[in-house]
């Protein structure tokens, strides 16, 4: 069933349901902006796909039109109750559950309105645990999106090194917070990430938590976070001069490959 807002109110007050300020529920109303969204997958024959998140179905009906080979899953029984009810004669596979709890490494592509409270903590753990991912197409809030997209300044940190290091980054639009029941505060983006061949998952969340050290006191110079992590001048210093970045560089200013070249060779060192 096409959600939009003529129909989104009479359905939640037919089911009894008040969308969830817990689970992050703010449903897409606008029918071409879930069309446009959907077709951002570029499915392919036999590729199966994963929906995170569906709630009503606003994604759902177009995923259904382009793919015979769709998993959704929902933490609300209230959502997964209703999607078996609109598509219990479609070639659907409705799952009520955390998707934090789910093994997603069979899937091709995953597509999700990632809920606002955990956004940055289920990027990672798609990346991290989509081991057959090719494309990824999510929905954050805008504000948000620049944790993922940016590769300096002050919004850049550990998980956008992590991503950038995993596969291509890339925001596609924005979305009016007038497109959603409720309205949400915020502005949403669109979003894709399309997963590099042969990723090093296990090197890249090393880098991860090696930044997250580095990051902690962003103000403070390179050399000086590094520290932190090895206590060694010498060691530092040549790294440093080896890879040509000058010690009174900050962290925001170093680049995802830099940090992955940084993190390899003191790795080297410290096996020594």
């Amino acid at each position: 069933m096409k959600i939009n807002i003529s129909n989104v109110k009479h359905i939640l007050n037919e089911i009894g349901v008040v969308p969830s300020k817990d689970y992050g529920q703010n449903f897409l109303i606008d029918e071409n902006i879930a069309s446009k969204i959907v077709s951002l997958l570029d499915i392919k024959d036999d590729e199966n796909c994963l929906e995170i998140g569906p709630g009503l179905g606003s994604l759902t009906h177009f995923l259904i039109e382009n793919t015979n080979k769709l998993d959704v899953i929902d933490i609300d029984y209230n959502m997964t109750t209703l999607l078996n009810i609109f598509y219990k004669d479609k070639n659907i596979n409705i799952i009520c559950g955390d998707i934090r709890k789910f093994d997603i490494s069979k899937y091709d592509k995953i597509i999700s309105n990632l809920p606002y409270n955990i956004t940055s903590e289920l990027v990672l753990y798609l990346i991290k645990n989509g081991k057959n991912v090719k494309r990824m197409v999510l929905m954050c809030q805008k504000e948000t999106l620049k944790h993922f997209i940016d590769t300096n300044g002050k919004e850049y940190g550990p998980l956008s090194v992590y991503l950038h290091l995993c596969g291509e980054v890339k925001k596609i639009f924005d979305i009016s917070n007038s497109c959603f029941y409720p309205i949400p505060k915020c502005k949403s983006s669109i979003f894709i990430i399309d997963l590099y061949n042969n990723i090093n998952r296990d090197e890249n969340f090393e880098v991860y938590k090696f930044c997250k050290i580095i990051f902690k006191n962003r103000r403070k110079t390179i050399f000086k976070n590094l520290k932190s992590y090895i206590n060694d001048d010498t060691i530092i210093s040549a790294t440093l001069l080896e890879l040509n970045i000058d010690r009174q560089t900050r962290p925001e200013q170093i680049s995802p490959h830099q940090y992955l070249q940084l993190f390899r060779k003191i790795k080297i060192c410290l096996e020594k």
